[in-house]
């Protein structure tokens, strides 16, 4: 893989419902960088193996990957909780993990002319996608805060779902994404953090792209 020179990267990790995703389109949106969400990548191949159990091998994943359009990683349908089940089980797949880490290396590291660079976002992009990117950001949130956002997500879907049930989910999921054996989510001593329990979307953007600005204007 040919990678382009003098392209602004950033890799973003984030537990569940911390703002990572959010505050990546942002960056994206002003930066003029390409998007990857890492975890909708799994998310579809999860909905691609429930859709296809006998046909679904690594031959064909590796021919839908490589042929993958972005925008279909914004279909609503890879948000429903059975293809999130099925995506939790399979990003646990070493063959299915270095197949995915291929696609996001061309994305990170040769991302289309029309744009500046790329911002990747996810649960081990500092630690395992994009090591030697140029900002790294470890973006967090208290889990009373995560839920609380979670839960307010769901109500707008009209989910009957309670807070304690969010709360429950979320904490399973820390542990999961913390204790798992590829690519555990951790903060590394190169990461900047930026804890957004107490800020709201903007707020939190401005801390950042203060930070970026400054090494991008030096």
């Amino acid at each position: 893989m040919k990678k382009r020179k003098n392209i602004i990267t950033v890799a973003i990790d984030s537990p569940a419902a911390a703002g990572g995703g959010t505050q990546a389109k942002l960056i994206a949106k002003h930066y003029k960088l390409l998007h990857l969400d890492t975890g909708r990548i799994y998310r579809l191949i999860g909905k691609l193996k429930l859709e296809n159990p006998k046909k679904f091998n690594y031959s064909l994943l590796k021919k839908k990957i490589k042929n993958l359009n972005l925008k279909i990683l914004q279909n609503k349908k890879l948000l429903s909780d059975k293809v999130a089940i099925s995506a939790s089980i399979i990003a646990k797949d070493k063959k299915v993990r270095n197949i995915v880490h291929k696609f996001q290396q061309k994305c990170a590291y040769s991302p289309p002319l029309k744009y500046a660079g790329s911002v990747l976002d996810g649960r081990d992009i500092i630690t395992v996608q994009v090591k030697d990117a140029m900002f790294k950001f470890f973006i967090t949130a208290n889990l009373k805060t995560r839920a609380k956002r979670r839960f307010k997500e769901y109500k707008a879907l009209k989910k009957k779902i309670t807070f304690k049930e969010v709360l429950k989910s979320l904490r399973n999921r820390d542990k999961s994404d913390r204790q798992r054996k590829y690519g555990p989510l951790k903060k590394t001593s190169d990461s900047i953090l930026i804890n957004c329990s107490r800020l709201d979307i903007k707020r939190c953007f401005e801390k950042i792209k203060a930070i970026m600005d400054r090494k991008l204007n030096n």
